[in-house]
């Protein structure tokens, strides 16, 4: 059994996505609150000098009216063009993909981006 603490598996994270954007200009947009924190992190690390975009999916959710509204909702905030732009998504968790699938309607809501690429932490699977 291979352990991992924290910190490896973030450098084995960060090392992919610096694959990932190596010679291309990207955006970097963090799914509040764990892929937000992640994303900053990323940017700092890799030299990014676009701000971050974050997105609150609460609203966008399909379980919005069954779970109702957090009270930890924060307003999206995206502070550059998303029409033509190549975007990497960032989240902690990818399980279901249901927190992906909004984040990706309401990034759509900004504007049509070329590409969307996803970056996540940890998969926990779930998926059929």
């Amino acid at each position: 059994m291979i352990q991992l603490d924290a910190e490896a598996i973030y450098r084995t994270f960060a090392q992919r996505v610096r694959d990932l954007v190596a010679a291309r200009t990207i955006h970097l947009v963090g799914v509040h609150s764990g892929g937000t924190w992640l994303a900053e992190r990323l940017r700092e690390e890799i030299g990014i000098a676009a701000p971050v975009g974050m997105l609150d999916v609460s609203f966008y959710r399909d379980d919005f009216g069954r779970a109702g509204l957090k009270p930890d909702v924060k307003p999206s905030q995206i502070g550059f063009e998303v029409e033509g732009a190549q975007i990497l998504m960032v989240d902690d968790v990818l399980y279901t993909g249901r927190t992906v699938r909004a984040a990706m309607n309401e990034l759509f809501d900004y504007g049509r981006p070329a590409r969307i690429d996803l970056a996540v932490l940890i998969d926990r699977g779930g998926r059929p």
